[in-house]
């Protein structure tokens, strides 16, 4: 797939002139304080390829978020001046990209989380190949995804997930297939299919 970044960044642009509101992927979320986050969408030319790099999440016994597949980010501190500082903020802390190798083409659809977070993700070109620095703490490796793969429907499924195991019904949320033997869903699947979608890419 060919990707021109000049198209992102216009597509991203009207978005935002459009005022596209929030779109959640978990439907019934709602009726608490949404807290602020921002995630990097990094995207990058491997071999002639564009892929999509995430993270996988160190395990830690009591985060429900732990070991899953994830963008570098996090939730705002106050001293941010803005959410896309807080994505290069956590994308440094996290993975070792200095902000200033990283091209931003815009904020993609922000989203509200089971967590009762908003988050807000930021489309960005980062150079490839380059010298991570993951955080072991936080991050327990990088995966890089191609773009094709991700667009491709016969790859991604919605299932019905329960959040609460008492919940009489489940909530439809995005599951893809197995790659390299993880899987990406919930939120950050969700922010992968919404700005796929702004851009036009899918099929």
């Amino acid at each position: 797939m060919i990707i021109n970044p000049d198209r992102i960044k216009q597509k991203l642009l009207q978005a935002q002139d459009q005022r596209m509101k929030s779109c959640p992927p978990l439907p019934g979320i709602g009726g608490k304080e949404m807290q602020p986050a921002a995630v990097l969408i990094p995207l990058l030319l491997d071999k002639e390829d564009w892929k999509i790099l995430f993270i996988k999440r160190t395990y830690h016994k009591d985060d429900r978020h732990s070991g899953q597949f994830a963008f570098p980010g996090g939730r705002a501190d106050s001293g941010d001046v803005t959410l896309k500082y807080t994505a290069l903020r956590e994308a440094k802390e996290e993975i070792g990209i200095n902000p200033d190798d990283v091209e931003i083409l815009g904020q993609s659809c922000p989203i509200t989380t089971v967590t009762n977070y908003e988050v807000t993700p930021y489309v960005g070109i980062l150079p490839w190949p380059y010298p991570l620095k993951l955080s072991p703490i936080e991050v327990e490796k990088t995966i890089l995804i191609p773009i094709d793969w991700l667009t491709d429907p016969i790859n991604h499924q919605v299932k019905f997930w329960k959040s609460d195991p008492s919940a009489a019904e489940g909530i439809p949320v995005i599951f893809y297939k197995e790659y390299l033997g993880d899987i990406l869903w919930g939120a950050t699947a969700q922010i992968v299919m919404d700005f796929l979608e702004l851009i036009k890419l899918t099929p």
